[in-house]
């Protein structure tokens, strides 16, 4: 009978070491099977219940539940040139143009090439232009697939979206929501993902037995697997928007035109829309300029739709009240030039609360009177002007705020009416939304949540930037504005409700120190119900034809949609 030498022992106890550690591999497997990649199954799985092929290289984007962008795979014709019949080149190139609706000189061109490498001739084809392609049988043409990124929606929040595109010869997300969260929905590489491969298997073995050996074990990278993105845009209310805002377009036939909508208690943005705008399935076909988020990427003078902020300054310095009494003599003379109200009218004795509601511009030149050029400019930056708000849209711009720093006393004065200062239509929103929610500056964004591997969820928590004014001012302001409704705007008027609501018809700067003689830009941010604000609305449109005053452009549209909030939220009416 042999005996068991000395050596056998550690044979054993390392055989049974592997054994246990192959154990742990299997079982660790079957978690990550069961469990921590449950959800992007299941993700996979409504993906292709939609007929939708998603292969998890990005993250989905989504309007709540409904998706807003996703992976799909589409068809696209291609041919290897040296494996096309070069006597029959012209009526292949001919059969195949007429096919896929392009230039067969151009498609000759690439079978003449007779490269040996594969050659797209089209992408995104039709089904039947696939049965067209195959029924030909052509040895070197044929048909593939890839995937790509897909806008079930097409048009619908492009300018909120982006798409994804090129970056140099990568794909990446560019513009709106695909730039700014490119990391997110992309995820990071470079780490095990926890699938039962041979590499993975030894590496965890390893691990195993260096922990029985007392060695160090090295961390791996941490890998963020492809996010999912939940937008805070509700898609009913963004799509009620769009049609709103063609029809505003057509009607006056303006250049360009924003409406946004937000929720001045946490800082979400409810719809957002541009026109003009652009398909994210086909951007290609579009100017770069149709890629711009006008509401975060493009500055205006905001004219009288200031005029509430200059106000909120003299209320919260204890300057003015809303019975606060001015005399109004039509013009103001300072350093040789003349400024005239808007209209050219000569209102007399009027109260502060009427200097709103007449949209007087000597009325907010006597508050920045009052309030002085220091505290006017510390008010205006504390309200966020002149500085991005930080919503999560690549690209956002500062606005325009530099003739404050000047010292020169007549741009504090054309300022308090809102001329020589220029916004973005997010920075007046969200002043707005500050007087609306009691006196918070709140970062605004449009991303609610990131879902990422496993279900885990990264929500968006409200954030206060500043507090300009106190909820007094607010108060006091909301009263003030929902006057200027009752008695100025009868067509934003809603019976049961308190609105409140400014206007501006604002001049086009010239670029030569002047302005544009009959070019204005009209805007009405308004908010609703008053004194309990659930949303607040901001109506942008440029240059339109043949009307003067924002008041009569934008008072029917801005109440539509106050409409349609009250009664998609349920709100009760407020009055008797």
């Amino acid at each position: 009978m042999e005996f068991m030498t000395r050596h056998d022992n550690p044979r054993i106890n390392l055989y049974f070491v592997f054994i246990l550690a192959a154990a742990a591999v299997i079982s660790y497997n079957l978690f990550v099977l069961t469990y921590s990649k449950h959800y992007s199954y299941l993700r996979t799985a409504q993906a292709q219940n939609q007929s939708i092929s998603n292969v998890l290289a990005r993250g989905n984007i989504y309007f709540g539940s409904q998706l807003a962008a996703t992976n799909k795979k589409f068809p696209l014709a291609y041919v290897v040139p040296a494996d096309i019949d070069e006597q029959k080149s012209g009526e292949i190139a001919e059969q195949i143009g007429l096919i896929l609706k392009t230039d067969k000189a151009e498609i000759k061109k690439v079978i003449d090439s007779r490269s040996d490498k594969f050659r797209v001739l089209a992408r995104r084809i039709t089904n039947e232009q696939v049965e067209a392609i195959k029924s030909l049988k052509i040895q070197g043409l044929g048909v593939t697939y890839e995937i790509d990124r897909f806008y079930p929606g097409d048009f619908l929040a492009a300018d909120v979206l982006g798409f994804l595109g090129y970056s140099g010869e990568t794909k990446s997300g560019q513009y709106g929501v695909e730039a700014f969260y490119n990391e997110d929905l992309f995820g990071k590489t470079g780490a095990t993902d926890g699938s039962i491969t041979g590499s993975n298997t030894i590496r965890l073995l390893t691990k195993l037995l260096n922990l029985g050996s007392g060695k160090e074990i090295k961390k791996d990278e941490k890998v963020d697997r492809p996010a999912d993105i939940i937008l805070s845009v509700d898609k009913d209310a963004q799509q009620f928007v769009e049609d709103k805002l063609d029809f505003l377009m057509k009607k006056w036939g303006a250049v360009q035109g924003t409406i946004i909508i937000q929720d001045p208690n946490t800082g979400g943005i409810i719809a957002m829309a541009d026109r003009p705008t652009f398909n994210p399935n086909s951007y290609s076909g579009y100017e770069p300029r149709s890629f711009l988020n006008q509401g975060a990427q493009e500055i205006f003078e905001p004219g009288s739709s200031f005029k509430p902020i200059t106000m909120a300054m003299g209320l919260d310095l204890g300057l003015v009240s809303p019975q606060t009494v001015f005399k109004d003599e039509g013009f103001r003379m300072i350093a040789g030039y003349k400024i005239n109200n808007f209209s050219e009218k000569v209102f007399g004795t009027v109260t502060m609360s009427q200097v709103l509601e007449r949209s007087i511009n000597t009325g907010a030149m006597h508050i920045q009177d009052l309030v002085g050029d220091g505290n006017f400019l510390d008010y205006s930056i504390n309200f966020g002007f002149g500085q991005k708000t930080g919503i999560d849209l690549s690209g956002e711009v500062n606005g325009d705020i530099s003739n404050l720093y000047s010292g020169r006393k007549i741009n504090f004065l054309t300022a308090s009416f809102g001329q020589g200062i220029a916004v973005t239509p997010i920075q007046l929103l969200n002043a707005y939304s500050t007087v609306a929610n009691g006196g918070k500056l709140m970062r605004p964004y449009v991303v609610e949540k990131i879902v990422k591997e496993g279900g885990k969820e990264e929500v968006t928590k409200p954030e206060i930037i500043a507090i300009p004014i106190s909820e007094k001012t607010s108060t006091k302001l909301k009263s003030m504005l929902v006057s200027v409704v009752d008695n100025g705007f009868d067509k934003a008027r809603i019976s049961g409700y308190d609105i409140a609501g400014k206007t501006g018809t604002a001049q086009i700067p010239d670029g030569k120190g002047g302005y544009l003689e009959n070019e204005y830009i009209h805007s009405f941010v308004g908010f609703a119900p008053a004194f309990d604000p659930r949303f607040v609305i901001l109506i942008k449109m440029d240059r339109p034809k043949g009307i003067t005053f924002a008041a009569d452009s934008l008072s029917p549209t801005f109440k539509e949609i106050t409409q349609f909030l009250l009664n998609y939220y349920g709100i009760a009416p407020t009055r008797r």
